[in-house]
């Protein structure tokens, strides 16, 4: 049977157990799902996104049987090949995020899908942390971070996986399981795989008592050292079960999949400081480093917890000015006091006083200032990424010396990579473990250039492992770049003792085939990825994966990253010509799961380090294919030209809506309307739906007391440290809340304009609307179909009128709708532009009593007040009102998007999934945002709801 059959066979049989909506054969998905952050590409034939550890057993039971390979994935940030295959790809990501912690904390159990930033967040109010710490643990899932034994800058060798481990949940290639903190579990297999753990001891015993071996062993694992399979559980560890434990740890999805695993939490100290320390030589900052790594205390503790090395390349792709050619170290320190902190500070200076710093040591115990530090760092592989030519492919690989030999080797590799003509190259990383990266920027597009980097790599090989006999993979994996040289590494007794483990779990060779063990010498320089320019807005990407922690469709259609390696792919393919089948089998592919299904709200540039809005190239798509002679842009040019008269035939649409509500019910009415929208495609109506509303003309704008306005130095928009003299304020109410009042059953009766008023001239304001408002509309509505002349044409009538009522920026202006005023201040410029918190927090709460209540209120940070900087702002105004204020986690955009919560509703609801039950546990009635359409979605997917945060000012306060 040949590969195609037996792939066909495997799909009929794992179809019986498998929801097919989570099989994936068509060519996009495949394409999607087979592209990690490596510079290498395969596309599986067939990816299944696993829900549970029994189903991985039962595909890995008919994996064996049709002896088929077999790669696993989480979040994809590996970065050497290791999470991709040209045969099977299991996902284990969104479902499998469950977890538990001791009840003394000093254990957590995890699934493998879960972030590894979300664990620190899990574990913060306890004072402990999630030790492993690579610069990707905000994307990065626990399932990579132990299997590549991914490290970063302040676990170095104490503190990794490896060491933290305490048992594990294992799925092997023939559908075993065993859970290696279970007796029972571990009895259980004895019984029936005696032969394998016989076989574990052997090669114990056998390794124990060849002393020169063992002393290799130790001494490879002194530094960071992830080449190969993980050999230290054979020393460190006499339980067979301890062994086979810590043997995954490292092992790239190679010997078995990992499930579930039980670590030892790490002390989070609670006082930090850190320092960007500045060197004219790499050779004297590297000097530094290794005398600061020797500083204890009293307690035998290290002082120094982290010291980053940026050479000057490094600091020149994040626009550091602070001078030329300069290497930085950005030094941590941590404390259990302050006073023990300024002990540890005043240590390391005393330290450094007998080295050439280029400008005063200066550390900060600010979090707001050493985070921005860090934040730099953890950013460097991406910025760099960034600057490369634009085609061109990012590599990164990381190696690491012992600590004695850290100058020489350091200044010989920046050397080394300068000779093969890598002038953009840069080095950075964690010296004190002896651990460095390096980036080049290479093309693979002659067979020059890829001979340039194979004798680099070669070169690299000699240096790193024949004359300082370091590691040649310190934390990211073996992968595949460096397989063809893990035997060269270690040598042949080691070795071979690493094929044994693989034979004795995967006899076979099916699991994760050609990484770590990989028989072709020049696999490395094979399968490179494609590159190709498709749109200015995203021509940088690297495809790191980090945007994906903001995609609210990562997982259930396609990610912001995704996104782009599809259109690359369609640009490729457009550029060549040569598969016009392929090419419109991918763009009809794309249209739903890309295109209709993006909501565009940006928050994927929020996690991106070069700040890459897939929601850009979303919006540049829609207008390909809404082109000016097309019906779609006419009907949203007469939408445009006819604006006042689209708002009102929308009103009675609404009383027509609530009318038939009030007759059918509330049941009678979903059944309706759902099956009107799957079968028309109209807009799902919902309980949420809003009555129409129309505002009054006469009795407004009335100044009721005077009082001069001034600026708040809280407010985080560049505009608020302007004084107003009057107290006015030019009040444009967004075209949704010009239309929409609230829910037919809402509880409170004012609309938010009404209400707004109210707010305002409780404070003492005289609110100014603007002239023909019912023309006006901020341009968001064709910016995200695809119409941004419309939409630019529509702004600037705005802001035309909202200067005339300002008089020329006399007075602020208020907007209740945080979307729409996030588009005035990206094409407004001249005039101070507020939303509703930020308005309130800063000019009317010194003219306000406030009274907080005490029922638990949830707060829903809008996707454009987290890119305008607003969230804490919103979220210290509703402190001012409330003694518990709930921020549901994992929830970031709500899906909504405009009206895609009206026409693609399934996206709302998932964006919300894990929003009910945490708002049932907290007892919460009612929520607080400053979006009408977030608002609808949310009150639709809770049960509870939302309205604007003007209601709980409003009920919270009275005028002074």
């Amino acid at each position: 049977m040949n590969k195609g059959s037996k792939h066909l066979a495997f799909l009929q049989e794992i179809s019986q157990f498998i929801p097919q909506e989570r099989i994936y054969t068509d060519e996009l998905r495949r394409l999607a799902w087979g592209t990690d952050a490596g510079f290498y590409r395969l596309i599986p034939q067939i990816v299944i996104r696993s829900a549970n550890e029994q189903e991985v057993s039962d595909l890995l039971c008919a994996a064996t049987r049709h002896l088929l390979p077999v790669t696993f994935r989480a979040a994809g940030t590996s970065l050497s090949g290791q999470a991709i295959s040209d045969s099977i790809l299991i996902v284990a990501g969104k479902h499998w995020e469950k977890y538990s912690i001791s009840s003394d904390y000093e254990q957590i159990t995890l699934q493998p899908g879960i972030i590894g930033q979300r664990v620190n967040e899990l574990l913060q109010p306890f004072g402990r942390k999630f030790a492993p710490d690579p610069a990707s643990v905000k994307s990065a899932m626990v399932g990579g971070i132990v299997m590549n034994n991914a490290s970063g800058m302040n676990c170095g060798t104490h503190a990794n996986s490896d060491k933290m481990l305490l048992s594990a949940r294992i799925v092997f290639v023939d559908g075993t399981i065993l859970d290696t903190g279970s007796d029972i579990s571990k009895q259980e297999f004895l019984l029936r795989h005696a032969g394998f753990i016989t076989q574990i001891q052997t090669l114990r015993d056998l390794i124990r008592t060849d002393e020169e071996l063992s002393a290799r062993i130790r001494y490879k694992y002194s530094i960071k050292n992830v080449t190969g399979l993980n050999l230290l559980p054979f020393i460190a560890f006499d339980d067979p079960f301890d062994i086979i434990t810590h043997l995954m740890v490292g092992s790239e999805g190679t010997l078995a999949f990992l499930s579930e695993v039980t670590m030892k939490t790490e002390y989070d100290y609670p006082h930090k400081a850190s320092a960007m320390l500045y060197f004219s030589d790499i050779k004297e900052a590297c000097r530094a480093v290794v005398a600061m790594k020797k500083l204890t205390n009293e307690k035998d503790e290290w002082i120094v917890k982290g010291a980053e090395l940026l050479d000057w390349k490094s600091l020149a792709s994040v626009n550091d000015s602070t001078g030329e050619g300069l290497t930085a170290v950005l030094t941590e320190t941590k404390a259990h006091s302050k006073e023990e902190l300024a002990q540890n500070i005043t240590a390391i200076e005393e330290t450094l006083a007998s080295f050439d710093t280029y400008i005063p040591v200066r550390f900060t115990d600010k979090p707001e200032e050493y985070s921005k530090y860090w934040a730099i760092r953890s950013g460097i592989f991406p910025s760099v990424g960034g600057t490369r030519q634009p085609g061109t492919t990012c590599l990164i690989e990381d190696v690491a010396f012992h600590i004695e030999d850290l100058p020489e080797a350091t200044a010989e590799l920046q050397q080394l990579i300068a000779r093969h003509g890598y002038n953009d190259a840069c080095i950075y990383g964690h010296a004190l473990e002896g651990n460095y990266h390096f980036i080049i920027n290479q093309s693979f597009s002659t067979d020059a250039e890829v001979k340039r980097y194979e004798e680099l790599m070669n070169d690299v090989k000699t240096l790193v492992v024949d004359k300082y006999d370091g590691s040649l993979k310190a934390e990211h994996g073996t992968g595949r770049n460096m397989a063809p040289f893990v035997k060269y590494e270690w040598g042949e007794k080691a070795y071979e003792i690493m094929k044994a483990v693989k034979a004795l779990f995967d006899p076979q060779n099916l699991l994760n085939p050609g990484v770590i063990f990989n028989d072709d010498p020049l696999c490395h320089i094979k399968n490179f990825k494609p590159l190709p320019l498709t749109n200015p807005h995203v021509d940088k990407c690297i495809e790191c994966g980090f945007c994906e922690v903001n995609c609210l469709t990562c997982g259930f259609t396609l990610s912001s990253r995704q996104r782009i390696v599809l259109r690359r792919e369609i640009s490729r393919l457009k550029q060549n010509g040569n598969d016009p089948e392929r090419l419109a089998t991918l763009q009809k592919q794309y249209r739903y799961p890309g295109n209709q299904t993006c909501a565009g709200d940006g928050l994927c540039s929020m996690s991106c380090p070069m700040g890459i809005n897939t929601g850009d190239l979303t919006h540049d798509i829609r207008q390909e294919e809404l082109p000016q002679n097309s019906f779609g842009y006419s009907v949203g040019n007469f939408a445009a030209n006819h604006f006042a008269g689209i708002k009102s035939c929308l009103r009675p649409m609404l009383t027509l809506a609530n009318a038939a509500h009030s007759v059918l019910g509330t049941s009678a009415m979903t059944s309706l309307t759902k099956g009107m929208h799957n079968v028309l495609g109209i807009p799902q109506w919902t309980p949420a739906m809003p009555k129409s509303y129309k505002r009054r003309e006469k009795g407004e704008g009335r100044m009721e007391k005077e009082k001069n306005i001034q600026g708040d130095s809280a407010a985080n928009f560049q505009f608020s440290t302007f004084n107003f003299q009057l107290n006015k304020v030019v009040y444009f109410p967004s075209c949704i809340n010009q239309t929409m009042g609230l829910p037919g059953k809402s509880r409170e009766s004012q609309p938010l304009v009404d209400k707004m008023l109210s707010l305002l001239q409780k404070a003492g304001y005289e609110v100014i609307f603007p002239k023909d408002m019912e023309k006006l509309c901020c341009g968001t509505i064709w910016e995200s179909k695809g119409m941004p002349d419309i939409a630019d044409r529509k702004s600037a009538e705005l802001e035309a009128s909202l200067w005339e009522a300002s008089e020329n920026g006399k007075y602020p202006v208020l907007c209740d709708q945080s979307p729409c005023l996030h588009r005035m201040r990206e094409t407004i410029k001249k005039m101070k532009l507020y939303e509703p918190a930020e308005f309130i927090y800063v000019f009317l709460r010194d003219k306000l009593e406030f009274t907080p209540i005490n029922r638990p209120v949830a707060i829903h940070i809008t996707c454009s007040m987290r890119r305008m900087g607003l969230a804490n702002t919103l979220l210290s105004l509703a402190r001012l009102c409330s003694t518990q204020v709930i921020i549901p986690e994992e929830v970031g955009c709500c899906g909504f998007a405009g009206d895609k919560g009206f026409t693609h509703p399934e996206v709302n609801s998932y964006a919300l999934r894990k929003l009910r039950p945490q708002l049932e546990k907290a007892g919460i009635q009612t929520g607080y945002s400053n979006s009408r359409t977030c608002e609808i979605g949310l009150t639709t997917n809770t049960g509870i709801a939302y309205v604007s945060i003007a209601y709980l000012v409003d009920e919270c306060t009275k005028a002074r």
